[in-house]
């Protein structure tokens, strides 16, 4: 499932991010990736001990907390704290086709990378280029969302950043080890729980939301992990 989850950050925090973002000791983007993606990407990111990465990482962890989309979409059981990257276009800078390490490692031990998630930074009318494609069962992808914004897909997917060619684009990743590891199962979930939703606005008190709202959550326990 490919969503897009827009207003995860306001103008004030983007604008917050970013001031401290243009503060920040960047490193060369390869040193956190796998064997294959170090091969195919030229960025900067801050390192992910890096002070200044952990309090924006803890701001963003605020934020998807007041997000009910974010929640019912990736059922989230960890989260990878977020790297903060850079791509600018005067060092054609960019991440070639590629997927994400199944399995990421940090202080806290392992975690399986079931959900990825970029948060755009930069207001797309700022740059050129740096665009992220994703490729799923439709076919290739092309996602430029508002700064603030983020998208969600699976970990598994095939994806690519195309090269920044005017200005720069500023974004943070993240994974997630999601409670229901089964792509497909966490989609049924998702529409069931926003079917939910919709028909609780309109049908107040009514005993049918209970029934599959109660439907909802022993799915949950039948597909979910401890």
């Amino acid at each position: 499932m490919l969503l897009a989850i827009p207003h995860v950050l306001d103008d004030a925090e983007i604008a917050s991010f970013r001031t401290r973002l243009m503060t920040a000791s960047w490193t060369d983007g390869r040193a956190t990736a796998g064997h294959q993606s170090a091969r195919a990407k030229q960025n900067l990111q801050i390192a992910e001990d890096d002070p200044l990465g952990r309090e924006l990482g803890e701001e963003l962890a605020r934020a998807l907390g007041r997000m009910p989309l974010f929640v019912s979409a990736a059922l989230p059981q960890r989260i990878f704290p977020p790297l903060f990257s850079r791509y600018r276009a005067g060092a054609g800078d960019r991440f070639d086709n590629h997927v994400d390490n199944a399995i990421r490692y940090d202080a806290r031990g392992t975690i399986r990378t079931d959900v990825s998630a970029t948060l755009f930074l930069t207001p797309p009318d700022e740059y050129d280029g740096g665009t992220l494609v994703i490729d799923d069962v439709f076919g290739p992808r092309e996602v430029r969302l508002p700064a603030g914004s983020l998208v969600l897909y699976p970990s598994s997917s095939l994806h690519r950043v195309t090269p920044v060619t005017r200005g720069e684009r500023l974004a943070a990743v993240f994974w997630m080890q999601s409670l229901v590891r089964d792509e497909g199962q966490r989609r049924i979930l998702f529409d069931l729980d926003r079917s939910i939703q919709d028909l609780a606005a309109d049908l107040v008190d009514d005993p049918r939301i209970l029934s599959l709202t109660n439907i909802y959550h022993n799915l949950v326990r039948r597909w979910g992990t401890p």
